[in-house]
């Protein structure tokens, strides 16, 4: 036993505000796990809502657990003390179900330490009747759940709201045999089950077939919520460690209808839909009891049909507004004057690319002219501090694109400048430039991404002709770190033995060399047309040949049309992935 870890867990239950846990005794018990820190997950939506969802029913109780702190880590290993839950420090073995909320491909490096914390063999072969079902939701289980196959017992392949009544049922009727629990949960809609799948790869390397098991169905369909308005997904519980401890969060809108050909949130989440303002209100009451700010969350936050109504409601309220980023294209004088009256010094632009070809190759659908009109609203407005979005190493990348991201950055620092010399003083501008990574069930998918070397190169000369400019920095995310992301995003089963030795601090040359494969095959490879991807067992609800159209069209420097139900896909968001 260790009172330090255990008093440290009871001091952070204490200070949150929220409703109290179920207790033990004749309910179905589920262990919720974020493979990251404490500090990351309770800023996390999804997490949040699922354990509210759980605890809502009668039935079940759920508690939580999260990858301890570097401190609290060291004593784990120090004492020997099990990895235990926040609520009733009880151990993860002694849960029915254990449920991981994955967002970022990245954390998978942590569960073989988690694992081994809750001494729970991590290779689902390894688990027989004495351990608990162990399942993955989240973003990353219906992007590409394959580098997790061989891990988890089961994935929810979509919006909780839609597989966890049925899931829960299905376990609470459950018998003591794991085999035939997991073919009752795999007829189950959102429910996929790796182990009822055979995979055959061609000598080159490259995915053969998929063929299911019966009685598993050959693809598994996404799940969506039609109506935003039959759910809350907001802050529940509140604490103040946490990224975003200052504000409320709520969710206003789910997906996003721009069509970036980069971006899987945008596709994974189709159609695009969004919460009412009538449905809202008593949200942001809520969220407004126990912080002064509200942060809105979506992923096109301006693209909500009332959000000015939305944020003279929160302002008429008393209530401060936070936000992620701006849309370039749709940003008005309104919006930035909300945000200067919540006390906001730094807001965020996503260019994304600097010359007007790679901004049509990704689809982005502005022109210089409209972002620096949007930084003339940003700077008149008397927020001091702009932050940029740039992708580096999108395919086509040329010499001559990176002298326009640096032009178009020395035009919108001349704004920048001039309206801080009117104020006599100056802010700070911020380029964030990260590494284009090609995800999964997006356009982009089919592209390689670039080399270490080559984004080296980009990056250096980023730097020499801005980093040192005065008030200006620049951030570049870690090439390690996104090549990794790039190799588990882009994975198929034989990938996640990796996550052994990479967790061990091994670099990724190293794993793939112990596990017998190329981390080139997986990142720095463009697919060809008809290759058959790993994450297909998945029916995202979007069409292969659609994507395949828009890589060309991205190729052609051509923009999306849009459709006639008003979002930019034409005919994507028509196709139902839930058929009554």
């Amino acid at each position: 036993m260790s009172r330090r870890l255990l008093e440290n867990a009871r001091r952070r239950l204490a200070a949150e505000e929220g409703p109290a846990p179920h207790s033990w005794g004749g309910r179905l018990s589920v262990a919720l796990v974020y493979p990251n820190t404490y500090h990351q997950a309770m800023s996390n939506l999804g997490f949040q809502w699922v354990h509210h969802a759980l605890n809502r029913r009668p039935d079940c109780l759920c508690e939580r657990f999260f990858l301890p702190d570097a401190a609290d880590l060291a004593e784990h290993r120090k004492t020997g003390f099990s990895l235990f839950s926040l609520e009733s420090a009880r151990p993860l073995s002694d849960f029915d179900l254990i449920a991981f909320s994955i967002s970022f491909e990245n954390d998978y490096l942590h569960l073989p330490i988690l694992f081994d914390l809750a001494r729970i063999p991590l290779w689902a072969v390894e688990r027989g009747d004495d351990f608990p079902l162990v399942m993955c939701g989240g973003v990353c289980a219906f992007l590409n759940p394959e580098p997790l196959a061989e891990i988890m017992d089961l994935f929810a392949v979509g919006e909780g709201e839609k597989i966890l009544p049925d899931l829960l049922d299905t376990l609470q009727g459950g018998c003591g045999d794991r085999e035939i629990l997991l073919d009752k949960l795999c007829r189950k809609p959102g429910i996929y089950v790796p182990s009822r799948y055979s995979i055959e790869y061609h000598e080159d390397g490259t995915l053969a077939a998929y063929e299911s098991i019966p009685p598993a169905p050959e693809h598994v369909r996404r799940q969506w919520l039609g109506r935003l308005d039959e759910s809350q997904s907001r802050t529940f519980i509140h604490t103040d460690d946490t990224e975003f401890g200052d504000m409320s969060l709520v969710e206003i809108s789910r997906g996003c209808g721009r069509g970036c050909r980069f971006c899987a949130a945008g596709y994974i989440y189709l159609p695009p839909r969004e919460r009412s303002a009538a449905a809202l209100t008593g949200q942001f009451a809520e969220g407004l009891c126990h912080r002064q700010k509200l942060g809105l969350v979506s992923a096109a936050v301006s693209d909500h049909s009332a959000i000015a109504d939305l944020e003279h409601q929160i302002q008429q309220a008393g209530g401060q507004i936070s936000v992620s980023s701006l849309r370039i294209d749709s940003l008005t004088a309104g919006e930035v004057a909300a945000l200067k009256e919540s006390g906001h010094r730094t807001v965020a632009l996503a260019p994304e690319a600097g010359s007007q070809r790679l901004r049509n190759f990704i689809n982005k659908g502005f022109d210089e002219e409209q972002i620096l009109a949007a930084v003339q609203l940003v700077v008149e407005g008397g927020i001091p501090n702009l932050k940029l979005y740039f992708l580096l190493g999108l395919p086509t990348e040329c010499e001559a694109d990176l002298a326009e991201l640096l032009s178009l950055t020395e035009k919108i620092r001349s704004l920048w400048l001039a309206e801080g010399k009117k104020r006599g003083r100056l802010g700070q501008l911020t380029l964030s430039v990260n590494p284009f990574i090609p995800k999964p069930f997006t356009p982009l998918q089919w592209a390689a991404m670039a080399s270490q070397a080559d984004l080296k190169k980009r990056f250096r000369k980023i730097r020499a002709a801005i980093g040192r400019l005065p008030n200006t920095e620049v951030i570049f995310e870690s090439l390690r770190g996104a090549e990794l992301q790039a190799f588990l995003a882009r994975g198929d089963r034989r990938t996640g033995r990796t996550l052994p030795s990479l967790a061990a601090g091994d670099n990724l040359r190293k794993a793939c060399k112990q596990a017998g494969l190329d981390a080139g095959f997986y990142v720095t490879r463009e697919r060809g047309a008809e290759e058959l991807f790993p994450w297909e067992v998945i029916d995202s609800g979007v069409d292969r040949h659609y994507l395949w159209q828009e890589y060309l069209r991205a190729a052609e420097g051509q923009l999306t049309s849009p459709c006639v139900s008003g979002c930019q896909r034409c005919g994507i968001c028509k196709k139902d992935p839930n058929p009554a």
